[in-house]
């Protein structure tokens, strides 16, 4: 598979604070790829580089062979990534329709979309123009996830999707990204190892800012030493 997403010794200081160090990840087109990492390595900060929302001070970004870095984060965007917030950071007030709405980038996407989304998230039209403020955590998540799916994205970068929710909501969210996954490419942040472990076909280890292992999910599940180490999960 060839790299839709390349990033190549990132480093972003947030004030006088230098949170990468020299971040190297690459994730191949029509994959999820995970970032891995203990709380505070340096995951949601890339995700946030990568987009703009923190300014690296040096390194490289590729998106499809053209180098971002150094772009605004709404011209990142509209090259086709979205994004998923942690803690989702949905219009509460404002209904399942409007918060989709809001989200187009052209007249029509949502109308265009809506189908696909209702498929992948069948609550959201259950409760289409019921306030985003009266759904259960999951379904807010959906929503989050729904509505960087407006435009037609090819790459999302997901942060946290399953923290706080229960196991049959995480449940029917691995089965959503799973079926995200044929037409979408993620770059996923999970601390649940579990969750990233059944949805990624690649992983990125992040430490201190910095990458220290990378490669197929499939060979970290055999690294029971290497995960205890970085990840502190067995």
């Amino acid at each position: 598979m060839s790299a839709l997403l390349e990033v190549q010794g990132l480093h972003t200081y947030i004030g006088q604070y230098h949170i990468l160090q020299g971040v190297d990840l690459t994730v191949p087109e029509g994959s999820v790829t995970v970032l891995l990492g203990r709380n505070g390595a340096g995951k949601t900060t890339t995700l946030r580089s990568i987009l703009g929302l923190w300014k690296p001070q040096r390194g490289r970004i590729r998106f499809d062979g053209r180098d971002i870095q150094g772009l605004q984060t709404h011209a990142i965007a509209r090259l086709g990534i979205g994004y998923v917030p942690e803690h989702r950071a949905i219009f509460r007030q404002l209904t399942v329709e409007e918060n989709l709405k809001v989200a187009e980038r052209s007249k029509g996407d949502l109308q265009a979309r809506q189908a696909f989304l209702f498929k992948l998230f069948p609550d959201l039209q259950k409760q289409y123009h019921w306030p985003a403020g009266q759904l259960s955590g999951g379904q807010q998540q959906m929503l989050a996830i729904a509505r960087a799916l407006v435009p037609e994205n090819r790459l999302l970068l997901i942060d946290e999707p399953s923290e706080g929710l229960a196991p049959v909501i995480i449940e029917q969210l691995m089965e959503a990204l799973r079926s995200l996954s044929a037409s979408t490419t993620v770059l996923l942040v999970e601390q649940n190892f579990r969750v990233a472990s059944l949805l990624a076909e690649r992983y990125t280890i992040i430490e201190d800012g910095r990458s220290v292992h990378q490669g197929r999910m499939e060979d970290l599940l055999r690294e029971q030493d290497l995960i205890q180490r970085y990840l502190g999960a067995a």
